[in-house]
């Protein structure tokens, strides 16, 4: 039920990120922790990026029942909730394939979500099943 969604316990990264850090941390360009802020939460640490989130996980049921009781406008809970999708790593294409390869060998869901591009500004779109969205700071 909701209760137990709500009071699972959250799964630490700080076991992979010890591995992760000393094998790419040359090649990590930024990291987020997408609690606080969500989706979003990336605007506050870039200046003339504009990134491009279009291959998220699937929404878990927690956010879709959250957003049906609710009726909050999706855009909005990209804002407000990590929407199953907690951490960043900001790198080249080369290490990001051999993190995700080291997080499944942890039996951690790891996947490319997306891309970075040179813009005017600091820019994120969230392309989901949901919509697509854009955020400013």
């Amino acid at each position: 039920d909701a209760g137990q969604l709500v009071l699972s316990p959250t799964r630490t990264y700080a076991p992979l990120m010890a591995q992760i850090l000393p094998k790419f941390g040359d090649k990590i360009r930024g990291m987020i922790h997408c609690s606080g802020g969500a989706q979003t939460k990336v605007l506050h640490f870039i200046e003339n990026v504009h990134v491009i989130k279009d291959n998220l996980f699937p929404t878990p049921p927690l956010f879709r029942m959250i957003q049906e009781e609710s009726g909050t406008d999706w855009s909005e809970m990209y804002k407000v909730f990590n929407m199953g999708h907690r951490l960043e790593l900001y790198t080249d294409q080369e290490s990001a394939e051999a993190i995700i390869a080291l997080a499944e060998a942890h039996g951690v869901d790891a996947r490319i979500i997306g891309r970075c591009e040179s813009t005017s500004g600091q820019r994120v779109t969230v392309s989901s099943q949901h919509g697509v969205f854009e955020y400013t700071h």
